[in-house]
């Protein structure tokens, strides 16, 4: 027996306010079925339980292979610890000088006294070229990256699946060649995140290329989308504040619990899925073995039941509230690496800029699923 939906992810009402939207389903649906995402899940606690309980709720959503967020326990363990080095504390601070060359480069290149479209000039841009230096790859990768990201996000909100496998053998390409030319180098190519990937091996064997490409995938695609998604949303809500935007200028030290609550308050990454291993009862809801599970993020990271006002920014929250990078095993590898970019980025923007707010007249453009955030954002920025 088929399900009446519940509501249109869809719709353009959906669309052109996510969050409003989103309150409302947590308030009066919280969990919520639909022909296009299958049921939603509105609320923290119920976001929570999935997250926290993989024996019943697995991560193998996808019909290709995902290392190693696609994964469930024991195999995903493995794969875990071979990623996580690569995020550490002594990587991150080895990484930092070229994140903040790379953030003083581009804010150099803003406009004093004047008016520039943030998300394609300057989020856009340290996204690709962030991800590039990171993972060692050349510059001349920046603009098809930042080409394909569009077309990816358009070819998944039309749920288009001819076109989505088009464009992921597109970026597996990109992918492919990196590896080629490390390996045409052998030792002569210069160290760096890519070749020492090549080397890894899991369970006493080399990572085969299908491994290889699906980490890479998973680290770059999450990257450029994200990244530039946070840029939008922190320039964007301190240009509407600016007494926030002062007091992040003057106290520095609280950049990293002020993104972490802007991000949570207005979400990058709107979604996630999971699919129930077995019968299951959520929300007052009955789940069927198979059922497809669609984590909103940008819902539960506003929940009444845990933040109050959802609207709200507090410095003071608890830190394990806050579902920015996800919760229990399958947390962001990544999360220290986000951290850090966002957190030098917006330390140069903000010494380096003396204010920048809204260009009258001219409202900024929210994303549409699944992207969060803002499509275009106007600023008008004084040095």
């Amino acid at each position: 027996m088929s399900t009446a939906p519940d509501w249109d992810p869809r719709a353009r009402e959906v669309l052109d306010d996510q969050l409003k939207v989103y309150d409302g389903m947590r308030r009066r649906c919280p969990v919520a079925y639909s022909d296009y995402l299958q049921w939603s899940l509105f609320s923290h606690a119920d976001v929570m339980r999935v997250l926290t309980d993989h024996r019943r709720f697995s991560n193998a959503a996808s019909g290709f292979l995902s290392v190693p967020n696609g994964m469930d326990p024991p195999v995903h363990d493995g794969f875990r610890k071979l990623i996580d080095p690569y995020f550490d504390p002594r990587q991150m601070t080895e990484f930092s000088p070229v994140c903040r060359r790379i953030a003083e480069e581009l804010v150099r290149e803003l406009p004093s006294g004047g008016e520039v479209e943030l998300m394609t000039r300057f989020a856009e841009d340290f996204a690709v070229h962030i991800q590039c230096a990171f993972m060692g790859w050349s510059s001349v990768l920046h603009e098809p990256l930042r080409r394909w990201t569009h077309k990816n996000r358009e070819a998944t909100l039309a749920r288009d699946r001819e076109a989505m496998a088009r464009i992921a053998q597109e970026f597996d390409g990109y992918i492919r060649e990196q590896l080629d030319i490390r390996r045409r180098a052998g030792k002569g190519m210069r160290a760096d995140v890519t070749s020492r990937l090549l080397a890894e091996k899991i369970d006493g064997r080399p990572l085969t290329d299908a491994e290889l490409i699906s980490i890479i995938r998973n680290w770059t695609v999450g990257e450029l989308s994200t990244i530039s998604a946070c840029i939008g949303i922190l320039a964007g809500y301190l240009a509407s504040r600016p007494e926030l935007q002062r007091q992040l200028r003057e106290q520095p030290v609280l950049l990293p619990a002020a993104i972490d609550e802007i991000l949570r308050i207005d979400a990058p990454l709107i979604s996630n899925r999971r699919i129930a291993v077995e019968e299951v009862e959520l929300g007052g809801r009955k789940l069927t073995t198979e059922s497809r599970i669609t984590i909103i993020w940008a819902s539960a990271n506003r929940d009444e039941a845990v933040f109050g006002d959802p609207d709200e920014f507090r410095l003071d929250r608890d830190p394990a509230s806050n579902l920015l990078y996800g919760a229990g095993v399958h947390v962001c590898p990544g999360a220290p690496l986000a951290r850090l970019e966002l957190q030098i980025l917006m330390e140069v923007l903000l010494s380096s800029t003396s204010n920048f707010a809204m260009v009258p007249g001219k409202a900024p453009t929210r994303a549409h699923y699944p992207a969060g955030g803002f499509s275009s954002l106007p600023l008008w920025i004084e040095k």
